[in-house]
């Protein structure tokens, strides 16, 4: 029998280190080869780490969050032949040169951004306690509440007393004649923390879940804080009639051709297209701002971020070259990508590279927000969710279809008044979708 060190492997051009996310195996595990041991990630994106020997788990090398080093060992396992690990002096080299004071202990429920289940969490565990009732000289115990209906023996001032404190009495056991309850009583009762009932009905929870922020959480986590921490926001918002917008996206979706297979069309093609335009009169909303080197890089590709809520937390696929996509194009890309960061298949490159973002949350939009600029962009659209409500024409009210638009610059670039111009541009080409399709 000899012992077989996994290192953790080269995972992708220029990438020195990854985050441990999840581990598949425990010590003491039986694998084949092809077995999925763990699950690191890099920059958004996870890769799985096969054994490529059969053998028994004898060495875990770090613990969920840890972030290792590209060639670290990360797993070592007792194999039948020589193995690997080089005999030094008789005995099998070890894979560090201090063993691990505490071997991890990995917990399959301890999951990152690709685990089914959620991250198992220490929770002080609460026990119904039992009601003490004195009587007779003799002491019973008892877990019941007393029956419906019946009212419990006690003085005003003891009524009082537990009406203050949150406390049903028939929840308590009275140690006075009959049954009857004193202040002694409810001490006792509240002595007990955890278990007192509320004269609601409600009882009190003290557990505490310790949640480890690993993995795409803790990505989006830094990312956020990045952004607000270095950009100072402005954020704009405007009202937007979108009815007819809206009628011509019903007709054209509506709309089929033989032979010609066409995506149903949603509100983001048409915003794509329209923020196409006016970044071709404002070239500088479509920027990056290095801001340790005080440099702008405005792109003439326009490639656009769409923030997307997946099960594993917050991604931004790329929707790149929107200038030479057409509103059809725009709606097949977006539905590709949205698919692929759902079922965590998108690749790194469809995460990245944007030049600027779009944020929606659909039907939930609320009617304003404050989009975080992701960093080092200097704009973010920001689409909140559409209602009727009535508008005044001059001579009357009428039902129209209106969408804010809540959107944040950088206002180290983008001056307010710049923000207003772009935002009043992209206004005007949605309430008038035709001049979407104008050249």
């Amino acid at each position: 029998m000899g012992e077989h060190i996994i290192k953790l492997p080269d995972v992708g051009e220029g990438v020195a280190e990854a985050e441990l996310v999840e581990w598949h195996v425990k010590i003491g595990d039986i694998v084949r080869e092809d077995t999925v041991l763990a699950a690191v990630m890099t920059d958004k994106a996870t890769v799985e780490i096969p054994s490529p020997v059969d053998g028994e788990i004898l060495w875990l090398g770090a613990e969920i969050g840890d972030t290792v080093a590209i060639g670290s060992p990360i797993v070592r396992l007792k194999v039948a032949g020589e193995g690997n690990a080089k005999p030094q002096g008789g005995e099998v080299e070890a894979v560090a040169a201090e063993p691990p004071a505490k071997l991890p202990t990995p917990k399959p429920e301890a999951a990152g951004p690709t685990a089914k289940t959620s991250p198992k969490a220490s929770v002080a565990e609460v026990k119904p306690a039992p009601v003490i009732s004195k009587g007779s000289g003799q002491t019973s115990v008892s877990g019941a509440p007393r029956p419906e209906g019946e009212k419990p023996l006690a003085s005003p001032a003891v009524r009082l007393r537990a009406k203050e404190a949150g406390i049903d009495l028939r929840q308590v056991a009275g140690s006075g004649p009959a049954g009857r309850i004193g202040h002694e009583d409810i001490e006792a009762f509240l002595a007990r923390g955890p278990q007192v009932a509320k004269a609601s009905g409600l009882a009190r929870n003290d557990a505490i879940q310790d949640i480890k922020v690993v993995g795409l959480r803790r990505k989006i986590a830094e990312k956020m804080s990045l952004s607000k921490s270095r950009i100072p926001h402005i954020t704009y918002v405007e009202e937007i009639d979108v009815t007819a917008l809206e009628d011509l996206r019903a007709a054209l979706n509506k709309e089929k051709r033989p032979g010609m297979e066409r995506p149903k069309l949603t509100l983001l093609p048409f915003l794509m297209r329209a923020m196409v335009k006016a970044i071709s009169d404002q070239p500088n909303l479509n920027s990056l701002f290095d801001d340790e080197a005080g440099i702008i890089h405005q792109h003439g590709g326009i490639h656009i971020g769409i923030a997307a809520q997946t099960p594993s937390g917050l991604v931004v696929p790329v929707v790149k070259h929107a200038e030479a996509r057409d509103i059809w194009d725009c709606g097949a890309e977006i539905v590709r990508l949205a698919e692929a960061a759902k079922s965590g298949t998108a690749t790194r490159d469809e995460l990245s590279g944007s030049t600027i973002t779009i944020t929606s949350l659909g039907a939930m939009g609320g009617v304003a927000t404050t989009p975080v600029i992701n960093h080092p962009e200097v704009a973010i659209i920001g689409v909140n969710k559409m209602m009727v409500r009535p508008v005044w024409d001059g001579t009357q009210f009428i039902p129209r279809k209106m969408m804010n638009l809540s959107s944040s610059f950088d206002h180290r670039v983008i001056d307010g008044w710049n923000a207003a111009v772009f935002i009043q541009r992209i206004k005007a080409l949605l309430e008038t979708p035709a001049l979407i399709f104008v050249d």
